[in-house]
């Protein structure tokens, strides 16, 4: 997984600036999605894998399942993906552009979980106190787990805050033990 995030950086990494220099986060946002969606089909990624098919043969399929969604910049990007063997990755380019336009969005993506399901009001007052801070917009995500036994584990980026039951007796089992 590590390798294929370092080959996909660059390229996320330059959509990002095209995105940024044209404004157009969302439209790429949106044609990376399909295009993700597109290379991850099992049919795409056999006549990807193929020596045998041309690449603009696969160029060419792609661009017609993308159609009129996508810009002659996304297809300039299936062109080269694709010259180099790449398209797999378009998955992983899509992540990591995600990624790179939440930070430029100045948002941060954060996970709660705890013991039991939290209600609205609740999630909207740890969203807050999160934005507060961290200083920057926070999209959540939360689960449920009952072996924390009560409280929450909240997790922004590696960054972990664990306010639960079971980390508390964690804490005094070990200074009890020292």
């Amino acid at each position: 997984m590590a390798e294929l995030t370092t080959v996909a950086r660059p390229y996320a990494e330059a959509v990002a600036q095209l995105a940024h220099d044209g404004r157009s986060w969302q439209a790429w946002s949106d044609a990376l999605a399909l295009l993700a969606g597109i290379a991850s089909d099992p049919q795409v990624l056999d006549m990807a894998h193929n020596p045998a098919i041309p690449d603009a043969r696969v160029v060419e399929l792609v661009l017609a399942v993308g159609g009129e969604r996508l810009s002659a910049d996304a297809a300039n990007l299936v062109r080269i993906l694709a010259e180099n063997k790449r398209l797999p990755l378009l998955p992983t380019v899509a992540s990591l552009f995600e990624e790179a336009r939440a930070k430029a969005a100045g948002e941060v993506d954060a996970h709660i979980t705890s013991a039991f399901p939290l209600d609205v009001a609740q999630l909207d007052g740890l969203q807050a106190r999160l934005e507060a801070r961290l200083g920057r917009k926070v999209q959540v995500t939360t689960s449920v787990d009952a072996a924390l036994i009560g409280g929450v584990v909240i997790a922004v980026g590696d960054e972990v805050m664990d306010a639960s039951v079971r980390g508390k007796i964690a804490d005094l089992a070990v200074a009890m033990t020292s």
